[in-house]
């Protein structure tokens, strides 16, 4: 085991949350409907690309086999600048479990209604509409930028937009199933994804 680096801690992070998120998986309400499976396709399969792309330049840089210019880095990262990313992903992985725990037991892995769903604006909620995506964008945007590879920034990007598509498809499939007035005032005060947004009617 070689000594600590930004990178490693990093990366021993997002692990260390996987499994806790995996093991929290099992607190959950019984899920009453979801949206069609090509629908949900429309997000998973971008999700499943980028974090396929993020993994590629983080394999390539453990390993020390960066072989091309895709998973090679475009710059050198000191060490300060180092720790301030894994300092912001271990925070964005923060955000994503206060809003895990706020969530509670309405939390799904994917899009769906469950038994007696509520709109929750507590907590991280009150700052953004969808808290455990922007959580996980920032701390994998983390990781990409510390590995400074082509192929695993345009990972995050690719994820980034896909939750961004998730989040719009949870959106309307709620406002169906709860009613269009049980989410219209929400989405107007708060912003989808980034803190302090400015909102209205066709944006945020």
């Amino acid at each position: 085991m070689g000594p600590l680096t930004p990178l490693s801690a990093t990366a021993g992070t997002l692990s260390l949350w996987a499994i806790s998120w995996i093991v929290a998986s099992i607190w959950t309400r019984r899920t009453e409907a979801r949206p069609s499976r090509a629908s949900q396709a429309v997000y998973l399969v971008p999700t499943f690309i980028g974090m396929a792309m993020l993994a590629w330049g983080a394999r390539a840089n453990f390993a020390g086999r960066v072989s091309s210019v895709i998973d090679g880095p475009l710059w050198p990262t000191p060490d300060w600048a180092g720790w301030l990313l894994a300092a912001a992903g271990a925070a964005g992985l923060a955000f994503s479990w206060w809003a895990r725990l706020t969530l509670g037991d309405l939390w799904s892995s994917s899009v769906s209604r469950k038994e007696r769903h509520s709109i929750v604006e507590t907590g991280p909620y009150r700052l953004v509409r969808h808290p455990i995506y922007t959580g996980l964008i920032g701390a994998l945007a983390a990781f990409a930028l510390q590995l400074a590879a082509p192929i695993s920034l345009a990972g995050v990007a690719l994820i980034a937009f896909s939750f961004w598509l998730k989040a719009r498809l949870e959106e309307r499939f709620l406002a169906s199933e709860l009613g269009e007035t049980a989410y219209a005032g929400y989405r107007l005060r708060t912003p989808m994804l980034v803190p302090f947004w400015p909102t209205g009617r066709g944006r945020g």
